[in-house]
């Protein structure tokens, strides 16, 4: 696959390309502030449906997915009240992360040769390696969760700059660790980390989920963000291993020195990586059901009530 012949290094920066497309569908800035809700022990449930009913399609697959066979044991619910109540407290910031990574991320990324299927399953299931890795180490497990979830939005933005100016720019990845780095540099001077840190510090996320996106290639160079993006660059050796056939052979193990902050050895990441495909089937089942639920008991990008 060629890269651009023609380098917009000069006139551009990570900041330019989020100007650019400022508005890429659902900006997910629900999450940073659901995270800040549930992690107040005064929050009430009416505080968090409020939340989810400002982004009518967050509101709608959160309707959805509570409405499938695994969370309503056959009963209907018409309400976001309804649904958060039935998906629970503490289960309702993965809901709402799902929601938007069905909105963000299921997506085709032409730049990178990378369909809409594949976009989805990367970005979740570093979201679950992220959370794993969390609850061992004794990191936030929402912003983890968070950090992997959206850890190439990069990627969606530089695709998204190039169909709305008609650059149609390519990159070519080299596999792990480095990816697609080497083609993104020649072509633009910088990479789509850079581009998503960028992004998510417009949305208002935290520095230290934005920093993690931004290094997530040297995660020692990120300051005191550097747990944060050393567990993200590890959880991406578990992506990439969850999700590639079994039969295929592992990419390269990450540096010892990020592996040794998480306690974590060659035979603690493959059985993480078999945890991480297996969660994944599970997901992939649940939203299969919702997607082919028939018509009628679909919604709207609009549900008439919530």
């Amino acid at each position: 696959m060629a890269v651009a012949t023609k380098s917009p290094t000069c006139s551009h920066t990570p900041d330019d390309i989020v100007r650019d497309v400022k508005n890429l569908p659902s900006a997910p800035r629900v999450l940073p502030r659901l995270k800040a809700l549930l992690s107040d022990g005064n929050s009430v449930m009416s505080d968090i449906v409020a939340l989810v009913r400002l982004d009518p399609g967050i509101a709608a697959r959160v309707l959805q997915t509570s409405n499938s066979a695994y969370f309503s044991g056959g009963l209907r619910c018409d309400t976001v009240y309804e649904a958060v109540k039935r998906v629970g407290y503490d289960q309702i910031y993965d809901l709402v992360a799902y929601a938007v990574a069905s909105q963000v991320l299921v997506r085709p990324l032409d730049a990178y040769g990378i369909d809409a299927d594949e976009l989805w399953k990367r970005s979740v299931a570093c979201a679950l390696a992220t959370e794993a890795l969390a609850e061992r180490t004794a990191q936030d497990r929402d912003a983890a969760y968070t950090v992997g979830l959206l850890h190439c939005v990069g990627m969606v933005a530089l695709d998204e700059w190039s169909l709305r100016g008609g650059r149609k720019l390519s990159f070519r990845s080299e596999g792990m660790p480095r990816e697609a780095v080497a083609s993104e540099r020649a072509a633009l001077g910088f990479t789509q980390a850079e581009v998503g840190g960028a992004l998510l510090r417009d949305w208002q996320f935290t520095t230290d989920t934005s920093e993690a996106v931004r290094w997530q290639y040297t995660p020692r160079l990120a300051g005191v963000s550097q747990p944060m993006a050393g567990l993200l660059h590890v959880a991406k050796w578990i992506r990439s291993t969850a999700c590639a056939p079994a039969a295929d052979q592992p990419p390269p193990l990450p540096d010892a020195l990020y592996l040794k902050p998480l306690g974590v050895d060659a035979a603690a990441l493959s059985a993480m990586a078999d945890s991480v495909r297996q969660r994944l089937d599970e997901v992939s089942s649940v939203l299969d059901t919702v997607s082919k639920a028939p018509e009628r008991h679909r919604f709207p990008g609009q549900p008439a009530r919530i």
